[in-house]
């Protein structure tokens, strides 16, 4: 059986198990409290050096981390991964960004006024990401423009990948109010059959 590696309140965690629920693919869930340290241990560096979760662990002991790397594997030869060369590339293209210009602002920001409190050292930073997140939910705002998700009419990785923490922005701060396109569509990902919330382990 699949094992994943997970913090219950990681965005990052959350696309793997929520994609796994959607499939109805069975799974042992194993909690590992990043805050405490859990992941900085060094039974845990060997599953990933980085030392970060989620970490997808296959039945023969291969580990596989990075959220959207075990996106993928999991959604291959399903409906949630296109097969059409250019469809692929524009969830890849979507994926990219979401690590890049999405997640590090957004999750961030969510993650210093949730859990740790703004360090005084990091607070022209914070304003920073906190203005590259409303940036990154215009961007999304704009792409959804007459589109029902971000490629094609399906629902694929990539908007699992966008849904994890934008669905919880607003406990970063952030107000989804002026973004009706975005908060469509986040009903839309949610009305999913199979559908689980952040919170449920």
């Amino acid at each position: 059986m699949l094992r994943l590696y997970d913090y219950l309140a990681s965005g990052n965690a959350y696309k793997a198990r929520l994609l796994m629920r959607l499939l109805d693919r069975p799974f042992e869930r194993i909690d590992v409290d990043i805050l405490e340290g859990e992941s900085r241990t060094e039974e845990f560096l060997r599953k990933n050096p980085e030392g970060r979760i989620p970490v997808l662990e296959l039945d023969d002991g291969t580990c596989l981390f990075e959220s959207n790397a075990i996106l993928c594997y999991l959604a291959e030869g399903t409906p949630w991964l296109p097969g059409d060369r250019l469809d692929r590339a524009r969830v890849l293209q979507w994926l990219f960004w979401e690590q890049y210009s999405h997640e590090p602002n957004i999750a961030t920001v969510r993650h210093w006024v949730k859990h740790i409190g703004v360090p005084e050292d990091k607070r022209a930073l914070f304003e920073q990401k906190r203005a590259l997140g409303v940036k990154a939910l215009s961007v999304m705002e704009r792409h959804l423009e007459g589109r029902p998700y971000f490629v094609g009419d399906r629902c694929t990785v990539a908007d699992l990948a966008l849904y994890a923490y934008t669905h919880v922005a607003d406990e970063g701060g952030f107000d989804l109010g002026p973004f009706p396109r975005i908060r469509a569509w986040l009903d839309r990902v949610a009305d999913r059959p199979g559908f689980t919330p952040i919170t449920q382990r």
